[in-house]
């Protein structure tokens, strides 16, 4: 049976809708731990964590496609905070809170283009929590 590791970061992501990279500060968490799985968790109803390609336009592509799927507008019922602020917390059922990642001699085993994201709609809070938690093989 493995232990578990976890340790609470906490990012500002700031008042714009937004895909924020993880993966250096996962990859530093994790570096030297050996194999097992480490678990990224948002403690957030609003947020969501996503295994994306960065920096060559899909992270905009998610956040177009998510105004798309969800339009911020009077449709939510949920609604305080800015307009269409119910869409944030419809979210997480698309963009989940967590990932689980192998992880294989201290790195993490993801694809050559793949990243770990915190996925954030809402701009009325711009302090996120994550929780890392690394489960030794």
């Amino acid at each position: 049976m493995g232990l578990v590791d976890s340790e609470t970061r906490s990012y500002r992501t700031g008042s714009s809708e937004v895909v924020l990279d993880l993966t250096d500060d996962c990859q530093g968490f994790v570096a030297g731990r050996g194999d097992g799985l480490l678990n990224v968790f948002v403690p957030h109803a609003t947020a969501g964590i996503a295994v994306i390609e960065t920096g060559a336009g899909s992270d905009d592509d998610l956040l177009a496609a998510l105004a798309d799927l969800l339009p911020a507008d009077d449709r939510w019922r949920h609604r305080h905070g800015s307009r269409g602020h119910g869409r944030s917390h419809v979210m997480p059922a698309i963009v989940p809170p967590h990932a689980t990642l192998p992880v294989v001699g201290g790195r993490l085993a993801l694809g050559t283009w793949q990243s770990v994201c915190l996925v954030d709609l809402n701009i009325d809070n711009a302090d996120r929590e994550v929780r890392l938690s690394f489960l030794a093989g």
